[in-house]
């Protein structure tokens, strides 16, 4: 397992310390922006037989907060949590149906910046990123007119430094196109570097929705309900549209940071 080389050398990603919750079980904390695998990683990491998972738990204190007409937004607020202290405090409580492992899928730009982050103490941490123009083009016909925050990167790459300066090592970062090009090979590297076995259920799961997804499931997740296994990586063939050209050079260097300390095949 190595990284990626960077400008900034970040050298080979270390193995996670463990958080002081151990003791309890296992706590991952999945750190994606919008239109990105991290409902198939869910859906990888929800058919181990000792893993819970959990859909995005500060969405609807996040749509109350900010007001953001996403679909379904009324719905959502009505049904899950909106006190972020209340959700800390059940992440970070026993793990629900006596599992060893607790996943948890965190969009990043939910995290507001009044959110208390001592939590993150008793989690290990990774993060996923994808291409920003692909990003983009699926974001924007569903937000026409997304702004920086909407992609979520610049609070990924906020939380990765938190972590590592919390952690003092590097959190494993995995890129969706190579998640999609070879799963069986990044899902062990990504076990690996979370000190976890890697499980061949991992790779397929039953079509359908989960008793864990959001309501907003309906909305957003078709595609993943229909599915039984991670998808083909396919590059968008439609043309940016030109509205978000100038928002996609924001992105980039985000991106091409972060794809800096990836995890990949060695070599």
């Amino acid at each position: 397992m190595t990284n990626a080389s960077s400008s900034e050398s970040p050298g080979q990603v270390q193995q996670p310390r463990p958080p002081r919750a151990a003791a309890r079980g296992m706590r991952i904390a999945m750190w994606s922006g919008p239109r990105n695998i991290s409902t198939a990683m869910m859906r990888s990491w929800g058919s181990r037989p000792d893993t819970f998972v959990s859909d995005e738990p500060f969405y609807a204190y996040y749509l109350k907060k900010t007001g953001r007409q996403h679909p379904g937004a009324d719905e959502v607020i009505a049904k899950h949590e909106t006190d972020w202290q209340v959700i800390i405090d059940h992440l970070t409580g026993p793990i629900p149906e006596g599992k060893a492992i607790w996943y948890q899928k965190h969009m990043a730009h939910h995290m507001l910046p009044e959110i208390s982050r001592g939590w993150f103490d008793q989690m290990v941490h990774c993060f996923l990123i994808r291409d920003p123009r692909d990003m983009l083009i699926s974001l924007h016909k569903t937000i026409p007119n997304p702004t920086l925050a909407d992609t979520g990167l610049p609070q990924q790459s906020e939380i990765f430094e938190d972590v590592r300066r919390r952690t003092g090592i590097v959190p494993p970062v995995l890129d969706a196109r190579e998640v999609l090009a070879n799963p069986p090979g990044m899902l062990r590297l990504l076990c690996k570097a979370l000190g976890v076995e890697f499980r061949e259920e991992m790779l397929r799961w039953e079509k359908g929705p989960r008793p864990t997804d959001g309501v907003w499931g309906k909305h957003w997740y078709a595609a993943v309900e229909d599915s039984t296994r991670f998808g083909t990586y396919k590059p968008k063939a439609e043309p940016m549209p030109s509205s978000v050209h100038g928002l996609y050079k924001s992105c980039l260097g985000i991106y091409q940071r972060l794809m800096g300390f990836r995890l990949t095949m060695s070599r």
